[in-house]
């Protein structure tokens, strides 16, 4: 942040009102009264106002600042209150509605990227077509052409599932996340975003990942070469230890994942090969991600998939884990 301070000079003169006529003796002058003594024209300097100090920055994000109790009123709402929300349902747009409104109260700006959804069928349940949307959140500080990260989770379901641990458990530590940096900086700027259509309409890559294939062809080459990674969390609500996934080997986004886990007390574990999210989507369009999540649960994909499945400690630590890593 660039603070301009305005410098104030100002002079002021006075006549020497201590001054009196100059003569040999000290008796009064019987003349008529000489005009008054004319004051220099050169003004006694003044010491100049000194510039105000510069505003203190904002502190840096710490682990202890993420509220686990956010992410968990949000799964509470969006798979309770919400549930079912395919990516191009009148659902889904209700709870893009209510995300949208969370990020702004926390200061972010949104922007809705629309796009369109094929048909298909959803983990065996026929879905229509139509248009769907990302939020994608911003605080004003991504400049082009400088480094960014972005941290991203998806807000749909399959069609009969409410979606808590999937995922309105990622969803909800990205809100967490912004509530947490209102008033906090990190080490880069941070872009946030809500993914619209990525579960399945088919068995293939190409009939997955909708929202954040568009994103990904959204971009300009000069935010292709500055960003320096993005993470997805999806189903990060279930488990003891943080899932860090990559989409092939070990890589400098996992490393420095898993160091982050360290440095917030929270056990993690690699999981290799992962490509079942949106971390996927930059990827294999040649962009570094990767994705926290995907423990195993019973409710997957199920009318099981509900808030009490969900454990606010797991989301504790996830945030946690991230506030380390942005910071």
């Amino acid at each position: 942040m660039a603070v301009t301070g305005a410098v104030l000079l100002a002079g002021c003169s006075s006549p020497d009102d201590d001054a009196g006529p100059t003569g040999a003796t000290a008796t009064p002058s019987t003349s008529a009264p000489t005009a008054p003594t004319t004051p220099s024209a050169t003004p006694d300097p003044t010491p100049s106002e000194p510039a105000p100090e510069p505003p203190e920055p904002d502190p840096r994000l710490t682990p202890d600042d993420v509220r686990p109790a956010t992410a968990v009123a949000a799964v509470r709402h969006l798979a309770g209150e919400i549930g079912p929300r395919p990516g191009t349902s009148p659902a889904y747009r209700e709870a893009a509605d209510w995300v949208e409104q969370q990020l702004t109260g926390h200061g972010w700006r949104v922007e809705r990227q629309r796009f369109a959804t094929p048909g298909g069928v959803s983990w065996g349940v026929p879905v229509e077509a139509g248009p769907s949307v990302n939020l994608v959140a911003t605080r004003g500080d991504v400049r082009p052409g400088e480094p960014w990260l972005l941290v991203g989770a998806h807000l749909d379901t399959v069609p009969q599932a409410p979606g808590a641990e999937d995922n309105a458990s990622g969803v909800g530590v990205v809100l967490a996340l912004a509530e947490a940096l209102d008033g906090r900086r990190t080490r880069l700027p941070v872009v946030l975003v809500a993914f619209g259509s990525e579960e399945p309409r088919g068995p293939t890559d190409d009939d997955h990942h909708y929202g954040s294939r568009a994103y990904v062809a959204s971009l300009t080459p000069a935010q292709r070469r500055s960003l320096r990674a993005m993470v997805s969390l999806d189903r990060v609500g279930v488990g003891e230890a943080v899932p860090v996934g990559s989409a092939a080997e070990p890589n400098a986004i996992t490393d420095r994942l898993q160091r982050a886990g360290r440095e917030a007390g929270v056990p993690t574990e690699i999981d290799l090969f992962q490509r079942s999210s949106d971390h996927w989507s930059f990827v294999r369009d040649g962009l570094p991600a990767a994705r926290l999540g995907s423990t195993p649960y019973a409710g997957y994909h199920s009318e099981g998939d509900t808030a009490d499945v969900v454990s606010r400690a797991q989301l504790d630590r996830v945030g946690r884990l991230m506030a380390a890593w942005l910071a």
